[in-house]
Order: structure tokens, then sequence, then C-alpha cells
């Protein structure tokens, strides 16, 4: 098996597993859930594209795997501040 065959397998099991976290994004039932769901879809494209840019060999991916983990990080920062907000009252 060469690498190509192995990154698109790779790329195939990410798709899947992407998949499988919109599904219980969708299903919840907490907010929690939710946003670890999501934060995994995010994860899986960042892996995605990195995989991409193996296959590629291009470094053009850097600053958009940069901005996707930044985005992800800050989206579960700010929706467990919030939980943590409206679990206080």
């Amino acid at each position: 098996m060469d690498l190509d065959m192995g990154i698109t397998i790779v790329q195939l099991m990410l798709g899947g597993s992407a998949l499988l976290a919109v599904i219980r994004a969708v299903r919840g039932p907490e907010l929690a859930d939710r946003m670890i769901a999501l934060d995994l879809v995010l994860l899986f494209l960042a892996g995605g594209l990195a995989a991409h840019a193996a296959r590629d060999g291009s470094t053009l991916f850097a600053p958009v795997l940069l901005v996707v983990a930044l985005v992800a990080f800050a989206g579960t920062i700010l929706v467990s501040r919030f939980i943590e907000w409206r679990d206080g009252r």
C-alpha cells in the first residue's frame, strides 16, 4: 500500500467519524454534548486538511489549520463559560 492510498483511507475514516459527530451534535441531548460533538467535527476537519497537505506536500494549509484549531478552542471555552454562567444562577 502506497502513501496515497493510506492517506485516502485516513480521510475516509475521518469523514465517517465527522458524520457520526454531526449526528451526535444534532441529537444532543445537552448543550455540552452538542459542543463537544461540534469541537470533534472541527478537529476532524483539521485532521483531514493535514492529511491533504501531507498528500500534496504543501504548506499552504498550515494557516488554515491554525485558524480551525483556534476557532475550535475558542468555541469550546465560550460555551463552557456560558454553561457555567447559566448553571450558576
